[in-house]
C-alpha cells in the first residue's frame, strides 16, 4: 500500500510539474528582429578595411565612417560596429554563423533573395516551387505568426509585424488580415493608438527615402517599440530593411551606419523587455537576416542564386533560462528554416503545426525550457 501511495504521489507531482510548465508556456513571448541582407562577415569580422577609401564602395570620402568602425583586428572592428552584440548579447545569448570558426547558418531556399528568405524564416521551410519573386502577394503557407495566434487563442493585435518594406503585408500571413501588419508607407490603423504611434504614422510621409516601397527603419522601429510598450503583443516581428537598400546602392558607408543602427535597435528592444514585467524573464529575442551577399568588392552589393556565398547567414538568440552559448564554433550548423520551429517550441506549441516544416527547434531552446 505504501508503495502504491508513493507511486501515486510521484505521478501527482509529475502532473503538477507538467501543468506548471504548460502554464509558463502560456505566458511566454517572442520578439523577432531582422536586418535585410546583413552579411555574416560584418557581424563577425566588423567593417572590412579593404573597402575603405574605395570609390566603388562609396567609401572614398567617408573617412569619418572608416575612423568610427575601423580597427587593427576583427574583434576590435566588430565591437565598434555592433557594441550591443559584442559587449552584451554574446554574454547572455548565442551567436551562430561565424564561418571562420566553423559555424554555419544557411538558407535552404535556392533563390537567396528577400521574399523566399523571409518566408523561410516565418514558415520553417523553403517554397521554391511557389515563391520565385518579390511580388507583394499573400504567403502561400500559414506563417508562425498565424499559428501562434490560432493556437494560443490570441486577439489579432497580440501578434504584430512592423516592416520597412511594403511587401511584408503579403509575406507575413497566408490569410490577409489574420495578424496585425503595418509595412512600408502605410498609415497605422489602430483603435486607441497612443499619441506617439499617431505621430510616427503621420510623420513617416514626410521622411521620404529614395525607395517608394521602403520607409525608413527609424519609423518602423519606433512604431514597433511604442507598440510593444503600449499594446504588449505576445509575438512581435520587426523587419528592418535599409542595410540591403544601401548595399544595393553600393554605399558601404551607409550600409555600415545602418548595421550600427540595427545593433542599437536590438539593444533598445532587449532593455525594454527587461524593464517590463510582462516580458522580463519570459521573452525570447531572435535576431536574424534573410540572405547573405557576395564576399568581394565586385559582388558584395549583390545576392541571389548566382552569387556564391549568398546562402550563408547568421542568427542570434537570447532568453531567460537559456545557457549563454556565446559565439558558436566548430560543428554548429543551423538553417534559416530552424527559426519558426524555435519560436513555436519556446511558446509551447508543437513545431509540427508548421505544414511541411523542414527545420527543427534549436537544441538550446528545449534545454532552456527544462531548466
Amino acid at each position: 500500500m505504501k508503495v502504491l501511495m508513493r507511486i501515486l504521489a510521484l505521478l501527482f507531482a509529475a502532473m503538477m510539474a507538467a501543468g506548471a510548465a504548460a502554464q509558463q508556456d502560456l505566458h511566454r513571448s517572442v520578439v523577432l528582429i531582422t536586418a535585410d541582407g546583413l552579411r555574416w562577415q560584418e557581424i563577425f569580422r566588423g567593417a572590412d578595411p579593404a573597402f575603405f577609401g574605395r570609390e566603388e564602395t562609396g567609401m572614398k570620402d567617408a573617412r569619418d565612417v572608416a575612423r568610427r568602425f575601423g580597427g587593427a583586428s576583427a574583434a576590435e572592428r566588430r565591437a565598434k560596429l555592433l557594441p550591443f552584440f559584442w559587449n552584451e548579447l554574446v554574454k547572455i545569448g548565442s551567436l551562430y554563423g561565424n564561418r571562420d570558426k566553423g559555424s554555419e547558418v544557411v538558407v535552404r531556399n535556392r533563390h537567396r533573395f528577400s521574399y523566399p528568405g523571409y518566408s523561410e524564416i516565418l514558415t520553417g521551410r523553403p517554397r521554391d516551387d511557389l515563391i520565385d519573386s518579390n511580388d507583394n502577394r499573400p504567403n502561400p503557407s500559414f506563417t508562425v505568426l498565424e499559428i501562434v495566434r490560432k493556437e494560443l487563442g490570441l486577439a489579432r493585435e497580440q501578434v504584430a509585424l512592423f516592416g520597412s518594406w511594403e511587401t511584408f503585408s503579403g509575406i507575413g500571413a497566408h490569410e490577409p488580415g489574420s495578424v496585425f501588419i503595418n509595412a512600408g508607407y502605410t498609415s497605422l490603423e489602430l483603435a486607441g493608438a497612443s499619441a506617439r504611434l499617431i505621430e510616427l504614422s503621420r510623420d513617416q510621409f514626410s521622411l521620404l527615402t529614395p525607395w517608394r516601397t521602403v520607409r525608413h527603419d527609424y519609423t518602423t522601429f519606433e512604431l514597433a517599440l511604442e507598440y510593444l510598450r503600449t499594446r504588449k503583443p505576445r509575438l512581435l516581428y520587426i523587419a528592418l530593411g535599409e542595410t540591403d537598400d544601401w548595399a544595393h546602392a553600393k554605399r558601404y558607408d551607409r550600409y555600415l551606419e545602418m548595421i550600427h543602427y540595427f545593433d542599437g535597435c536590438v539593444g533598445r528592444i532587449w532593455r525594454a523587455i527587461q524593464q517590463m514585467p510582462e516580458y522580463r524573464d519570459r521573452t525570447l529575442l531572435v535576431a536574424a537576416t534573410d540572405h547573405g551577399r557576395g564576399s568581394k568588392i565586385k559582388n558584395w552589393d549583390r545576392h541571389g542564386a548566382d552569387v556564391r556565398g549568398a546562402q550563408y547567414i547568421w542568427l542570434a538568440v537570447a532568453g531567460a533560462g537559456l545557457a549563454a552559448g556565446g559565439e558558436a564554433g566548430e560543428g554548429s550548423r543551423l538553417t534559416q528554416s530552424d527559426i519558426a520551429p524555435t519560436i513555436l517550441e519556446w511558446m509551447g506549441i508543437p513545431y509540427t503545426k508548421l505544414e511541411g516544416v523542414a527545420g527543427r527547434p534549436l537544441p538550446a531552446i528545449a534545454a532552456g525550457k527544462s531548466r
